[in-house]
């Protein structure tokens, strides 16, 4: 029987959940990328984390990340090369409150300027 999957740590929802090509005419089927793996292209492409660095900011194995990381990038890579659109929805996911240690969060005191969403109406 295999191991339960472990949530992973997230900062924040993203700020766009939905994405599409402009100027497609048709309704192509939309890609779903889960929020963990969001986590883990922001944390990686967006805030220049390594996957070392980026496990421990979710709670998991550098080796978890890896599979997220790739998984997400096979994803928005078919998205981009198809012209299909994509959203961010669900996953194995907790959110952050800013207290369990982590130091690329922005819910912590003086981790101001990566939560824009909650300070918009």
């Amino acid at each position: 029987m295999p191991r339960p999957r472990k949530c992973r740590q997230v900062c924040r929802l993203p700020r766009h959940d939905a994405f599409a090509p402009v100027g497609c005419g048709h309704a192509a089927e939309a890609v779903v990328i889960a929020v963990d793996e969001y986590e883990a292209i922001r944390l990686i492409d967006y805030e220049g984390l390594s996957q070392e660095a980026c496990a421990a900011s979710m709670g998991v194995a550098r080796t978890t990340v890896q599979q997220i990381y790739n998984t997400a990038r096979q994803k928005l890579g078919a998205a981009l090369v198809e012209g299909r659109p994509f959203r961010i929805q669900g996953g194995d996911y907790r959110l952050c409150q800013g207290d369990q240690g982590c130091r690329h969060c922005c819910r912590r005191e003086g981790g101001e300027g990566c939560c824009p969403r909650e300070e918009e109406p």
